[in-house]
């Protein structure tokens, strides 16, 4: 129920509906009928997206990271959640199924052999390049995607379709040179430095779920990442 709640939270912030802060935690209780504790549950998740501060005595507000809305990617968020979200389209280049080898076994710790779901797109914002994404799902875990959802968001259509909801993230951001596939795929020279997101997702108990790598492209990009402290000083 929280997860849910914190969803439509989430989508309220990214569509600007909550500008400056959250209702108090009494009129969330009184708009979703639950508990306080739900309700607290529910911001939690929020608050762990960097995408709220609580100040003490005054309520819960808005961060305002969106200092240009398409060039801020949240990382916190992952990649499927941001704020132009309903402005991504995707062209895809590949989708069918491989087995795991050596190499991705040693990069991302799937299982060699494993069944994957292979999904390389290149994503767009507005019609211009945005990212070449290669994204691999495993099948144990999510059995089938749809066209719609790789045209449009993978997360949404297994977390809707397989309960599956990232618990916690391993991420690496690297300025990495293009191989020659990359490089005709983004109609760059090869060799040329992009910024580039290796990110492994686990759901319930560690289990790994997805991998990929994201290769970016669009001008001007920022990266945000939340950390909170966890020792309470």
């Amino acid at each position: 129920m929280y997860h849910d709640i914190a969803d439509d939270l989430i989508h309220s912030i990214e569509n600007k509906l909550f500008k400056e802060k959250l209702p108090t935690e009494h009129q969330l209780m009184e708009r979703y009928n639950v508990s306080r504790n739900t309700i607290r549950k529910a911001i939690d998740i929020v608050a762990q997206k960097g995408l709220v501060r609580r100040v003490q005595g005054s309520g819960y507000f808005v961060n305002d990271i969106s200092q240009a809305e398409k060039t801020v990617v949240n990382l916190t968020m992952g990649l499927s959640r941001t704020r132009y979200h309903k402005e991504m389209t995707s062209k895809i280049v590949t989708f069918d199924e491989i087995h795991a080898d050596e190499a991705l076994s040693q990069q991302y710790g799937v299982r060699n052999g494993a069944a994957l779901l292979r999904v390389i797109r290149l994503r767009y914002v507005e019609k211009q390049l945005y990212s070449l994404e290669y994204a691999y799902y495993v099948k144990s875990e999510v059995p089938s995607l749809s066209l719609a959802s790789i045209n449009h968001s993978i997360f949404d259509y297994i977390r809707d379709k397989y309960n599956i909801r990232i618990n916690n993230s391993d991420q690496y951001l690297s300025q990495d040179r293009l191989t020659s596939e990359a490089a005709s795929l983004l109609g760059l020279k090869p060799k040329t430095a992009c910024m580039t997101l290796q990110q492994s997702n686990f759901y319930k108990n560690d289990v790994l779920f997805n991998f990929s790598q994201t290769i970016y492209v669009y001008p001007n990009l920022s990266f945000y990442f939340h950390a909170a402290n966890q020792s309470g000083n």
